[in-house]
């Protein structure tokens, strides 16, 4: 369950209560640098939660080996918990996946997952995901 008694205010406050990695990309749109999460080769079962304020994103029963660097899953646990973006920064064209709750940036929804899954690709940041087993 999301955390929303203890919603940081202000930017001061979220930078007090995230890693500065986890600021960099939460808040300010960044991402990390391919293969080296902590979540891209992990197998353990459970549910990645928002790193910022703990709503339920994505369930490890969704998580595949996309090969991209990143961890990646074929749907959210809810697609209440997410909002979807039109992002052109980088000068491409893509869609940004965000939590509903906080509003924190988590990564991008690409058309390139498992056919057989529905054929969407959810890469998102291992920085914004907390495995909750």
């Amino acid at each position: 369950m999301a955390d929303t008694k203890n919603m940081p205010a202000t930017e001061e406050d979220w930078k007090k209560k995230l890693t500065s990695e986890q600021y960099q990309i939460l808040r300010e749109k960044g991402t990390e640098a391919p293969f080296t999460g902590k979540y891209v080769d992990n197998h353990e079962a459970g549910m990645f939660v928002c790193a910022a304020c703990g709503q339920q994103l994505f369930s490890s029963d969704t998580k595949f080996d996309s090969g991209t660097g990143w961890p990646s899953f074929t749907d959210p646990v809810n697609l209440q918990n997410i909002e979807l973006h039109e992002d052109a920064s980088h000068g491409m064209r893509r869609i940004e996946v965000t939590c509903k709750n906080c509003g924190s940036h988590l990564g991008h929804l690409f058309d390139d997952g498992p056919p057989d899954k529905g054929g969407k690709r959810y890469c998102i940041n291992s920085a914004c995901l907390v495995l909750k087993k």
